[in-house]
């Protein structure tokens, strides 16, 4: 089903009416308004006499809820790819600190015994009263050595007691970090799951209705064994994700009995040891730019303003993907989607 772009770029309808744009929260609000909207539309016993939204609206219904969802699971994406960096910068800063308070430690004890020895040999005192018998300028060599020592220990502690509290400082503020996206990930994945119960009650109302009306069920997916023309990774990639056909589209899967879209982008790549992360934004920019007349088999095609979805060209203008929560990998038109752009990863 094809979509209008505004002149802002985004999907037409999916902008809330104004009382409801004063109320939306400043983030994932087009998800909460959607859900609520929805709720609102799903027909209930009460309500059974009121009429029936045709097959067209109510398939409309799913498609948007299809659009929300996949943006939600790419949002839900990043924000783990965000976790899993925070995660690393916590224990990089834990082995800075360990490495810290270790340098501290053998600072702090060449400072202790030198201050001892110089205690126990009568330190600086020496220098006003040493024996007649002792040559004066071995003597204050001595002691001026001893005097550099001491300061350039002391020098040294201070600077591993600063060191020692810049990584304790960087240990604190990755930990922070880390429970901040953490509680991020947490309401994402609420979020999901609320709209993935209301994309099953819509489909069903949808299906149930279809059926009854048409006595048939609608298109099915079918394994198509296509030619990839080409021999380099990014063609390995694609015949490789081509085997995955059927497989079910789940939220946040990277394999190998399911995916989103973005997961099975990262898996084909992974078999041909390109490691691309999980997440439309990022792999957006994991390579090169190019025209759509350049697509050629392998290339990552990407569509929508905000490009949440992206499959695997495969030529003539079809892509393997993992659509949306309900459907399976499959091949498609890219001509189906609103096309952002696309990105050759690699020849």
């Amino acid at each position: 089903m094809k979509r209008t772009l505004d002149g802002g770029g985004k999907t037409a309808g999916r902008h809330a009416r104004p009382h409801e744009r004063t109320r939306r929260p400043r983030r994932f609000g087009v998800v909460s308004i959607t859900v609520a909207a929805f709720l609102i539309a799903i027909p209930v016993g009460s309500a059974s006499a009121d009429p029936k939204p045709s097959l067209q609206d109510m398939a409309k219904q799913v498609e948007k809820l299809h659009v929300d969802i996949e943006t939600l699971a790419e949002q839900y994406n990043d924000q783990r790819e965000k976790l899993k960096n925070a995660k690393k910068a916590a224990d990089a800063a834990e082995k800075t600190l360990s490495m810290s308070e270790a340098d501290f430690e053998a600072k702090r004890a060449k400072a202790v015994a030198l201050a001892q020895n110089a205690y126990m040999t009568g330190g600086f005192g020496r220098m006003l009263t040493f024996a007649s018998s002792e040559d004066p300028g071995a003597y204050l060599n001595r002691a001026a050595t001893t005097a550099a020592l001491e300061q350039q220990q002391g020098e040294e502690v201070a600077q591993v007691t600063k060191a020692r509290e810049t990584a304790e400082q960087a240990r604190a503020g990755a930990k922070t970090r880390i429970a901040e996206v953490q509680k991020l990930v947490n309401e994402l994945g609420a979020k999901r799951d609320k709209i993935t119960k209301l994309v099953t009650t819509v489909e069903s109302n949808l299906y149930r209705r279809a059926l009854g009306e048409a006595g048939r069920p609608g298109t099915r997916a079918v394994r198509v064994n296509l030619p990839v023309v080409g021999s380099g990774k990014a063609a390995q990639a694609a015949r490789w994700a081509l085997t995955q056909q059927l497989k079910p589209y789940v939220w946040g899967a990277e394999g190998p009995g399911s995916y989103d879209c973005s997961g099975l982008v990262m898996a084909a790549y992974q078999k041909v040891g390109i490691s691309l992360p999980h997440y439309t934004g990022s792999q957006w920019t994991a390579g090169r730019h190019i025209d759509r007349s350049e697509l050629r088999a392998g290339d990552l095609v990407f569509f929508y303003n905000d490009l949440h979805h992206v499959g695997i060209y495969l030529g003539g203008g079809m892509m393997v993907h993992a659509p949306q929560t309900g459907d399976v990998v499959r091949i498609a038109s890219i001509e189906r989607r609103p096309f952002a752009g696309a990105v050759r990863i690699a020849d």
